[in-house]
């Protein structure tokens, strides 16, 4: 599935959550402003959604909302201390 957005939390400020897009289901999900080409100028509501207006804007243009729980899925780390079965 490609052009895909999601909610996730900001890395720069952990107590709100951020539009994030990928083109891609094989890339990595980077804030929506890392694509200028996509993205719209925020509503300048004071405490309203960092991307709420590229969220409208992507949407009507076709691309698909996933789900935080599934997205998380996807960005999760592997733990690399995994205890060998016999």
């Amino acid at each position: 599935m490609n052009r895909q957005m999601c909610w996730l939390i900001d890395r720069n400020n952990r107590k709100t959550m951020l539009l994030h897009l990928r083109e891609s289901a094989y890339q990595p999900w980077k804030p929506y402003t890392s694509y200028p080409k996509y993205s719209v100028p925020d509503y300048k509501i004071p405490g309203g959604s960092k991307g709420w207006a590229t969220y409208q804007h992507l949407r009507k243009a076709g691309w698909n909302l996933i789900p935080t729980a599934m997205a998380n899925n996807f960005i999760m780390p592997v733990s690399t201390n995994l205890k060998k079965t016999a």
